[in-house]
């Protein structure tokens, strides 16, 4: 089996499915502009949008990208090492999900925020952020 590469449309499917939900038009635009320029399908964009991939490895990436603590990410690199993903681009992706997510939408930072301030409860701090 040939190994993993992290090349260019596996970086957009991913940074597809870490800002789906940012609401920002000219990103998705600009994105849905790369997406046409790799050859990447409606369909694609959309999949990637939603976290999913119709290529596994690519799917397993995404997973991967959007493994929200040490356990999922954990449990997440195993299958990504099943679908030819090594080691050395698992820590690129983690790399690149790290860039790609606010830090507002870290689960870090939330847990952050009602260590500070115990009354707030967790979905005043959804509605928040």
């Amino acid at each position: 089996m040939a190994g993993f590469r992290l090349d260019e449309r596996a970086r957009l499917s991913i940074e597809l499915a870490l800002t789906a939900g940012s609401g920002d038009t000219l990103l998705l635009q600009r994105q849905d502009a790369d997406a046409k320029k790799l050859g990447m399908t409606g369909a694609e964009v959309d999949a990637a949008r939603r976290g999913s991939s119709f290529d596994f490895p690519i799917s397993r990436a995404i997973a991967l990208a959007l493994a929200s603590n040490d356990e999922d990410r954990s449990s997440r690199r195993e299958r990504a090492a099943k679908a030819g993903i090594d080691g050395r681009a698992c820590l690129e992706i983690e790399h690149l999900a790290a860039a790609l997510i606010p830090a507002w939408q870290s689960p870090d930072y939330c847990e952050e925020i009602l260590r500070l301030d115990p009354g707030i409860t967790p979905e005043i701090l959804m509605n928040i952020l």
